[in-house]
């Protein structure tokens, strides 16, 4: 994985089992999104298991990241729905066939 990325934070949203959305943020995505869904991760997202991962995105420090997820969670849903449908970088995660539709 490229340097830059590794060094990034990541800013995601997940999709739980209820149809309600997650946001969070990481700076190893594969681990977090693995933590989630064996229901070690977030304790809204235990009692709404499975997630999935529907959008990312890397901001360059935590500073950012934070800034980045509340500006996400202030959003209605509608907005955060439009989020998520936005194209976005595509970086190396997550496992195709365990995420994407």
């Amino acid at each position: 994985m490229d340097s830059v990325i590794s060094l990034s934070w990541y800013v995601y949203i997940l999709r739980c089992g209820d149809g309600s959305l997650y946001t969070g943020i990481t700076r190893e995505m594969e681990r977090r999104w693995e933590q989630h869904n064996s229901g070690k991760g977030a304790r809204y997202t235990r009692s709404r298991l499975p997630v999935q991962l529907v959008y990312w995105e890397t901001q360059p420090d935590k500073s950012a990241a934070l800034k980045r997820e509340w500006a996400i969670k202030r959003l209605s849903k509608a907005r955060k729905e439009d989020l998520v449908k936005s194209p976005c970088p595509r970086l190396p995660f997550p496992p195709p066939s365990e995420n994407r539709q």
